[in-house]
């Protein structure tokens, strides 16, 4: 089974495989260490679901550029035998175009398709108001080094030229109506081990980026003790030796209140 190397190195190899299975991968850290971009969480696992160690080059928001030479001024960069790959959908084309002997993260195009649709509807529902509910933990825990350029993007970008601070006001009044958006992916997970099915598939670990993208900032939990989804969550922070619990992980669980039953219309 695959592992974390942490070692800054660039492998190459002339036999069309990782040289000693190992794939280098950009990360994006925070203080504590941990990955903060759910697009890099889910490279990491799409990178051990093939089978692959991992050869973690530790970074922050800035300075991307210059580590790949140009290549790209944001994260999931992955090198593998000499050569640069970037952006997430990408990466996971070239893993499963390049590797097809090992074990595939989508089950044909229709399963890629409706992942992509599934990552689509996580992003508008669920991150964009958990987004504005930890932007200051986002900021807070962020290298010292990346928040004069945090603070000016974000705010500009997505807050509207709004101060971090006062969009952050009010969270936790704001938290528990996030619970409730959670209910179709529940229903997904009632009946089935995985979103991909009987195993972990690129799906599971798109939607898994979100919770640990939460859980790498996330100074209150988002979510109820209670949540039905914590056994998925629990089971997918497991896979490949534990990879999301990291000792920088955030508690995702212990919001005061309980996860309401879900009501349907009729």
């Amino acid at each position: 089974m695959g592992a974390l190397k942490g070692e800054a190195a660039a492998h190459e190899t002339d036999t069309g495989m990782a040289k000693d299975n190992v794939i280098s991968l950009l990360d994006l850290q925070v203080e504590t260490g941990c990955t903060i971009s759910p697009y890099v969480w889910r490279i990491k696992y799409a990178l051990r679901h093939k089978g692959f160690d991992i050869d973690i080059i530790p970074n922050g928001f800035t300075g991307i550029k210059e580590i790949t030479g140009g290549f790209s001024d944001r994260v999931p960069v992955i090198k593998d035998e000499g050569e640069w790959i970037k952006d997430s959908w990408a990466i996971a084309d070239y893993l499963d175009e390049k590797y097809p002997d090992r074990p595939m993260l989508y089950e044909g195009p229709s399963q890629r398709l409706l992942t992509r649709f599934i990552d689509g509807w996580m992003w508008q529902t669920i991150i964009h108001p958990w987004f504005l509910c930890y932007i200051k933990d986002y900021y807070d825990h962020s290298l010292e080094r990346d928040k004069a350029y945090i603070r000016e993007s974000r705010e500009r970008l997505f807050l509207g030229g709004r101060k971090i601070e006062d969009v952050a006001e009010g969270r936790e009044e704001r938290l528990p109506g996030v619970i409730p958006l959670l209910q179709p992916l529940r229903n997904l997970l009632q009946d089935s081990k995985w979103l991909g099915g009987d195993e972990p598939k690129y799906v599971d670990y798109c939607v898994l980026s979100t919770f640990l993208w939460c859980g790498s900032i996330c100074t209150i939990p988002p979510l109820h003790e209670d949540e039905p989804l914590r056994d998925w969550i629990e089971r997918g922070l497991d896979l490949y030796d534990g990879l999301g619990r990291h000792p920088g992980m955030h508690e995702l669980f212990g919001l005061p209140g309980t996860t309401p039953e879900p009501t349907f219309p009729g």
